[in-house]
């Protein structure tokens, strides 16, 4: 785990008298007692916004700014959903309780900053784009259409399952070749949808399963459309959507498309 300069607790061991009331605070399971003191035993799951804090009577715990392990909101998640349901919904409300202050935590701001990390919503944005000069004559003389895209980050790796842009959404799951392959794709599937993009050929099938889960547990989710290309490896993401939609209990709309590797949509499926 790369090391980062961040925010995250500290525990003043002479001032600790083990009541464990800090451990039961947390949200992410970072802390345990250990010979009758506290300990911060994961340092990748202290997200260093303090709930802890509060709860201590003897104020033996403080936040501090170091070099520490980044922050690993995946593995909590999966922690977390390991123990109990329960706790994932804590960690959620803990999230949303701080949502100001969240996008900065999980970018390491300064100058350790990772924009692809911050989370992002806009409005439509209804100015005309302008156009580059240093583009050829034909290519500005072409209509300019503006992006539909309303949030940041896309990846579904990257995505927090509490995003603000997934509450009340309809969300499109996009295999990542779609956007190069299918040209409307920003009028025709992405406009008024919140989205997450991802390879099941390249990435972790296991980590999207439980991503996508905790999304559309912890949201009220509108509808859920997968869009793949028509190769074989594309599929997986239809199979994960549907696995995680019936371990999420949910009862939404759930559509399939498919597109084809010359741009043209083959297949359309509603259910």
């Amino acid at each position: 785990m790369a090391k980062v300069r961040r925010k995250i607790i500290v525990i003043d061991e002479d001032k600790c008298d083990g009541c464990g009331l800090c451990i039961t605070s947390c949200p992410e399971g970072a802390l345990a007692i250990i010979d009758g003191k506290a300990k911060l035993v994961k340092e990748d799951f202290c997200d260093g916004l303090g709930a802890c804090i509060r709860e201590c009577p003897q104020g033996a715990l403080v936040i501090e700014e170091r070099e520490a392990e980044e922050y690993d909101e995946e593995g909590v998640i999966a922690h977390l959903s390991e123990k109990s349901p329960e706790l994932v919904k804590k960690h959620i409300e803990h999230l949303r309780a701080h949502a100001e202050e969240t996008p900065v935590h999980h970018s390491h701001h300064g100058i350790t900053a990772c924009p692809s990390a911050q989370v992002m919503q806009w409005e439509e944005v209804k100015e005309e784009q302008k156009v580059i000069e240093v583009l050829p004559e034909e290519t500005k003389k072409a209509e300019r259409i503006n992006s539909e895209l309303r949030q940041w980050p896309v990846q579904l790796h990257l995505v927090p399952p509490f995003a603000p842009y997934f509450k009340d959404a309809d969300i499109a799951l996009i295999a990542d070749c779609v956007p190069f392959a299918y040209a409307n794709f920003h009028t025709d599937l992405l406009k008024g949808k919140a989205i997450a993009i991802g390879c099941p050929k390249l990435d972790d099938v296991d980590a999207y399963l439980g991503k996508i889960t905790q999304i559309l547990k912890n949201n009220d989710v509108k509808s859920l459309t997968v869009v793949i290309m028509e190769v074989p490896c594309c599929y997986g993401l239809v199979h994960v959507a549907r696995q995680a939609l019936e371990q999420s209990g949910k009862n939404i709309p759930f559509e399939e498309l498919v597109i084809g590797i010359k741009g043209d949509l083959l297949k359309r499926v509603k259910t």
